[in-house]
C-alpha cells in the first residue's frame, strides 16, 4: 500500500515505523522459494506508484527515497472452511521464520545505497497492531504464483520483464 505513514506496535512499543513509502503485508506460502522472494522484492522496490511533475505513476519507492515497512502476515493465505479460517497454505514454523529473515535481508540489500533503517519490519510471529495511513488509497496485490501459470500470464510477465529491463513497453 502506498502510504503517507505506517507503523507496527507490539506490546505497546513501536517496533517499525516509516513516513512516505510503502507498507507491505507479506504472506509466505508453503511452496514459496527464493525466486518468489526475488520477484516480490523487485516489484516492491520498482513499481511506480508516485507522480513526477504531475505525471502519474512515474516514480518508485526507491526513486522518492521512501520507506518500506514489511509486515509478516500468514493470514493472507487463509482459506475459509465454512466460517472458520484455515491456514494450511501458509508456510509454518521455523521454515517461515527463516524465509522471512532472508526476504527482509533481500529487500534491504536491494534498496541500493539507502540507509539501512529505510526498510523497517514488524515482529515475526507477534500479535501486532498495524497503523496504515493509505495514500490515495493505492493498494496493489502482488502474488508471485500468479505469473507464468497460464499462457496469458507468461506473456504478461515477459512484457513486464522487458519493460523493467529497458524502460520501453514491448510490442
Amino acid at each position: 500500500q502506498r502510504v503517507t505513514g505506517a507503523s507496527v506496535t507490539v506490546s505497546g512499543a513501536i517496533v517499525g515505523q516509516i513516513g512516505r513509502g510503502v507498507c507491505c503485508l507479506v504472506g509466505i506460502e508453503e511452496n514459496d522459494t527464493a525466486a518468489d522472494s526475488e520477484y516480490i522484492c523487485r516489484k516492491i522496490l520498482t513499481t511506480r506508484l508516485w507522480d513526477d511533475d504531475g505525471v502519474p505513476w512515474r516514480k518508485s519507492v526507491m526513486d522518492i527515497l521512501g520507506g518500506v515497512l514489511l509486515v509478516s502476515q500468514f493470514t493472507l493465505h487463509a482459506v475459509l472452511k465454512g466460517t472458520k479460517p484455515d491456514f494450511h497454505r501458509a508456510m509454518g514454523g521455523q521454515a517461515a521464520h527463516d524465509m522471512w529473515a532472508r526476504f527482509v535481508a533481500l529487500v534491504r540489500g536491494s534498496y541500493g545505497s539507502a540507509p539501512p533503517d529505510r526498510v523497517q519490519t514488524g515482529a515475526f510471529g507477534a500479535m501486532m497492531q498495524v497503523a496504515i495511513a493509505n495514500d490515495g488509497p493505492c493498494t496493489i496485490c502482488l502474488d508471485s504464483r500468479s505469473i507464468g501459470l497460464t499462457p496469458v500470464g507468461a506473456a504478461l510477465a515477459a512484457k513486464q520483464q522487458h519493460r523493467d529491463n529497458t524502460g520501453v513497453p514491448s510490442p
